[in-house]
């Protein structure tokens, strides 16, 4: 079936774009379960707080450091076969970490390793998978599968968690070698998925790694949504970290405190139905609505009202999210050539990354030396700073959706 024939059947009944679909669920759903498993067993391994973050560490610095050439690769490659190499490599590092602690011979080192594959793997995988995406879907209904894919991310974080926990009470290394077994159904999913082989390097291709970046912030839409997005990073990342210790302060049951985190993976699924009809908004109305609507979670959350109060929050932090992301998504599809859309996604990611490691730093400062009340509320008059800004570009309020290409 080429992508001509998917015209004429809804995308429920695109066979291609569910297969590939199925296989990035599952795989993200073993990831989600193994994340818990990592730092908890980094801390049997060592005891050491210090070294279980680590390997959160590793991993997020392989993403950001990789993700410029990784966009460049992806560009100048057969996706499909990018796609396939990475989770061919991911699923031996999580075996090997799974079969290792199974023999108790699991190190440290050992665990570092892995992070570094799996975030590195990360920053070639994420962009591939879009782009094999855009071939197997018709652009009419493109839209409607980037929203299937946040939906994807959503329930993986719903459901991956308590999974890999109780997995890990179960046998310390059955998260891992679900997320191994979750991995290979991946890579099965992409080789049964055939798709337009990427030719080698054409002229037209970027020349560089920052040609990517260039493009980018050439955009003024896009750039402002890769802006946003970074801004909400930064102070999105450590947001479980903040809630975690306004909830402890309230003396709240962990397992409560668990609760109402779920609510940023419910507010996500809610969201998901909401992308299509916020984007009959203004691109830039979208983005600025979706700013300020975190302007009261923020200072909503200082007042101590419990679990369910944290839920409700966090619930509604997540609802404009899903449709910032398609936003992202369809613009660069709309607007940015074949060949250089892997290094603007990648550039994107990178970019928007960024803001995680910095606001988790900034969160642990202003908690070592500020109430949580006083940080949260910091942290609202920051964002509507920032919404104040973007209120004021008439052309990015102005600005049109471009025509589907």
């Amino acid at each position: 079936m080429d992508n001509t024939e998917s015209r004429t059947v809804p995308l429920r009944r695109n066979w291609r774009f569910q297969t590939l679909w199925i296989g990035s669920t599952t795989s993200f759903l073993g990831m989600e379960a193994a994340d818990v498993g990592y730092p908890l067993v980094i801390l049997v391994i060592s005891g050491s707080p210090a070294h279980a973050s680590l390997f959160g560490f590793v991993q997020l610095s392989a993403l950001i450091m990789l993700g410029l050439p990784a966009g460049r690769i992806i560009d100048r490659r057969d996706r499909r076969r990018v796609l396939l190499l990475v989770e061919g490599v991911r699923f031996l590092a999580v075996a090997s970490a799974a079969i290792t602690l199974a023999m108790q011979e699991l190190t440290l080192a050992h665990l570092l390793i892995v992070a570094a594959i799996l975030g590195g793997g990360g920053a070639l995988s994420g962009p591939a998978r879009m782009l094999i995406v855009r071939e197997i879907v018709p652009p009419e209904q493109l839209t409607a599968a980037l929203t299937q894919e946040e939906v994807r991310n959503n329930l993986a974080t719903l459901l991956g968690a308590p999974l890999g926990g109780f997995l890990f009470g179960v046998r310390q290394f059955l998260p891992f070698a679900l997320s191994a077994v979750t991995f290979a159904v991946s890579w099965i999913a992409v080789l049964i998925v055939r798709v337009p082989a990427k030719g080698a390097a054409e002229e037209s291709a970027p020349s560089g790694w920052l040609d990517g970046v260039r493009m980018l912030f050439r955009d003024p839409v896009l750039r402002a949504a890769t802006l946003v997005v970074a801004a909400l990073n930064t102070v999105g990342a450590p947001l479980m970290l903040i809630t975690i210790v306004v909830l402890r302060d309230q003396q709240i049951p962990p397992w409560q405190t668990g609760l109402a985190l779920s609510g940023l993976a419910v507010g996500g699924l809610l969201g998901a139905p909401l992308v299509r009809p916020l984007h009959r908004l203004r691109p830039g109305i979208v983005l600025l609505g979706v700013l300020l609507s975190q302007v009261p979670v923020f200072a909503l959350l200082a007042v101590p009202l419990g679990p369910w109060w944290v839920f409700a929050l966090l619930l509604w932090a997540m609802l404009g999210l899903p449709a910032l992301g398609v936003l992202i998504d369809v613009l660069i599809f709309r607007q940015v050539p074949d060949d250089r859309r892997g290094s603007v996604i990648a550039a994107t990611t990178t970019i928007a990354g960024i803001g995680a490691p910095v606001g988790t730093a900034a969160a642990g400062l202003l908690l070592q030396f500020l109430a949580p009340s006083i940080a949260l509320l910091l942290v609202a008059v920051v964002l509507a700073l920032a919404g104040a800004y973007l209120a004021s570009n008439p052309g990015l309020r102005q600005a049109r959706w471009p025509e589907q290409r």
